[in-house]
């Protein structure tokens, strides 16, 4: 979801042009389906209380199923999902995830992460699903990377854990590549709370004590 500021005199001509003009110079993975105004205080940014991503890896012994290889990652080795969630369980919570973020200048990387879970789904994929109240770039396939050394036994499912506290990211942490990540949804208040969530959300975080 994104929003635009317009005139409100010009947003008849806007509506009847933009998705046709936008589907024009759009990449091909990207499609406007509607527009309409949005309620007073929207912020497509800022006033989401969590974002829900998903992140998709095959171990199956013949890798990725070929119409799936541009939304799936193939791991060479097995993964073991019961200690992927053991892992994943010690990173939730309102934390400093500075050592799964690139940083920028003055931003915090403080993030609340709701849920960060694995499962097994058929045709030997494995799911992850990641749900926060933002992430900074590069966190959430930071945090898979780490996971899957977990899930394929080259580290233990406490080192995530210390990594975070370290904050500061080793060059063991491999950032995966992009395209087994999807956004699945965006939840936000109802309409008299979009305003004072995106208030909220634009303040500096901290951590947990």
């Amino acid at each position: 979801m994104a929003h635009v500021d317009v005139r409100a005199a010009a947003y008849g001509a806007v509506a009847d042009v933009l998705p046709r003009r936008l589907a024009g110079v759009l990449p091909p993975d990207v499609v406007l389906r509607s527009l309409t105004i949005a309620p007073h205080g929207f912020d497509a940014r800022f006033s989401p209380i969590w974002r829900r991503y998903a992140y998709r890896v095959s171990d199956a012994a013949y890798g990725v199923d070929p119409l799936l290889r541009r939304s799936v990652l193939h791991a060479v080795r097995p993964l073991d999902v019961d200690r992927m969630n053991e892992a994943s369980r010690r990173l939730v919570g309102k934390q400093d995830f500075a050592a799964y973020c690139r940083r920028r200048e003055g931003a915090t990387t403080v993030r609340n992460l709701l849920d960060l879970s694995w499962q097994r789904a058929p045709g030997g994929l494995v799911e992850g699903r990641v749900v926060a109240d933002a992430f900074c770039h590069n966190m959430v396939r930071a945090l898979v990377g780490a996971l899957l050394a977990v899930g394929d036994g080259r580290r233990q499912p406490g080192w995530p854990a210390e990594v975070l506290a370290a904050r500061v990211r080793p060059s063991d942490v491999h950032v995966v590549p992009p395209h087994g990540l999807t956004l699945e949804e965006v939840r936000y208040p109802d309409d008299a709370g979009l305003a004072r969530q995106a208030e909220r959300s634009r303040r500096r975080r901290e951590p947990s004590p």
